[in-house]
């Protein structure tokens, strides 16, 4: 048995955490692996080391006063070395912090400079644990238009790995041909752990944060949303894709190319057995049917109408194209015999909505063309929904009681989800109208 595993920000957030992170990994000899997350809040109103470093950054571009610059740095450093003293490690980093500020200072790029909240923590986190250290940029590559290697970072690493029977590897980045730091998107350090279980060939992907599993709806919505126990790839990326933050989407392919599961736990209850996320289930709860409810708000549908439409040849490749032109992608698509509707993200139409409008209609000439902004989207996710009759009615029954109007309607062809369309101001009434509906309180 073989695991990787990767703790959160909120995981590592002090020496404390960082005890209890390793406390969780000695406590099971297959806990191989190790990928660290930056500092994360201690509190409400603190600031996450990443943030620091972004500020920083952002302070010596904009040329703030160096005596301004040396005292945030210092905060920095601070966080750091008094990680270090809880833990009693006999261990100096003071060249290191003073690179990085140098490098910096010097024009290093910006994600460099947020990269090395998981660099630090990964020095330290090895030292503690007597674990070897592999820097991330030695092993995960980026191309030069800024796209993940993964062909090359499977073989680098999977060579790399095979030299050390236990290793800290830092979450986040990589690098770029010319020797660039890279760095993922926000959340980046899941994507790092999946591809450390792909290339190490894991058994198992822990993903340790503050949760314990994956949720059926979000909690700032649904009060004490019960949590999910089994959940497939494919619904994780629905529900990840429309707003469910547990875990970063694009995390989900390495290990599903892999076919390696992930469990998501809880660093504070590692007793919890939490979520686990497999390639494919055929169990389900038969009661609640459903897997999860999320959505995302700040959508616009954009409408055209046009007579004897789905007889015209190309119609909806030619609308495809001119969004195309624009560089921007849709969300969905629902259509009727003489409608088409594109959804997309309202910000997206920022400052160029009429000449898109526009080019609608001069390469179209539809008879109308309708916007309507302040769209939220609700996906409603479930393997259980193929096998339950009547899965769609119940959900537009609960939104009609809960005196919502839906707007729009798409549902795949897998009938792994429906996906509606409602007002902004509705958002929060429909997810807590659809849980309720199929998962009855106690």
């Amino acid at each position: 048995m073989l695991k990787v595993v990767k703790f959160g920000g909120s995981s590592l957030c002090d020496a404390e955490h960082f005890r209890m992170a390793a406390k969780i990994i000695r406590s099971d000899e297959s806990r191989r692996y190790v990928v660290p997350s930056a500092p994360g809040k201690r509190f409400p109103g603190d600031t996450k080391i990443t943030d620091m470093l972004y500020e920083f950054h952002r302070m010596v571009r904009d040329h703030a006063p160096s005596e301004e610059i040396d005292a945030y740095f210092d905060k920095i450093c601070e966080r750091y070395y008094g990680i270090i003293n809880d833990l009693g490690l006999d261990f100096d980093i003071s060249h290191e912090m003073l690179y990085i500020k140098n490098s910096i200072l010097g024009r290093s790029g910006r994600d460099y400079a947020a990269s090395r909240g998981e660099y630090l923590s990964g020095l330290i986190l090895a030292k503690y644990l007597g674990y070897d250290f592999i820097d991330a940029e030695n092993v995960i590559y980026f191309t030069d238009t800024g796209a993940f290697d993964a062909d090359r970072t499977q073989e680098v690493m999977s060579a790399e790995l095979a030299q050390h029977e236990r290793a800290v590897i830092p979450g986040f980045y990589g690098i770029t041909p010319n020797e660039t730091v890279k760095t993922f998107t926000r959340g980046g350090s899941d994507v790092t752990g999946s591809i450390v279980a792909r290339a190490a060939q894991a058994d198992l992907y822990e993903n340790w944060t503050d949760v314990s599993g994956f949720k059926m709806a979000d909690p700032r919505i649904v009060e004490n949303p019960l949590t999910i126990g089994t959940i497939t790839y494919r619904e994780l990326r629905e529900l990840s894709y429309m707003g469910a933050t547990v875990l970063h989407e694009e995390a989900i392919f390495p290990v599903r190319y892999a076919g390696i599961p992930i469990n998501i736990r809880n660093t504070l209850r590692p007793q919890d057995p939490g979520t686990m996320i497999v390639a494919a289930a055929q169990d389900y709860d038969s009661e609640h049917i459903i897997t999860g409810v999320a959505g995302r708000r700040g959508f616009t549908v954009i409408t055209l109408e046009q007579d004897m439409m789905n007889s015209e040849v190309s119609f909806g490749r030619r609308v495809l194209e001119i969004f195309e032109e624009y560089g921007i992608s849709f969300e969905h698509l629902p259509s009727g015999i003489d409608t088409m509707s594109v959804v997309l993200e309202t910000s997206l139409l920022e400052g160029r909505r009429e000449r898109i409008l526009n080019s609608l209609r001069r390469g179209l000439r539809p008879d109308s063309i309708t916007v309507e902004d302040n769209v939220a989207l609700i996906a409603v996710v479930g393997r259980g929904m193929v096998k339950a009759r009547g899965t769609a009615a119940r959900v537009f029954s609960a939104i009609s009681s809960a005196g919502v109007n839906i707007r729009m309607i798409d549902q795949g062809s897998s009938e792994l989800n429906i996906i509606i369309g409602v007002e902004e101001h509705d958002f929060d009434n429909s997810i807590r109208a659809i849980y309720s509906e199929f998962v009855k309180q106690q």
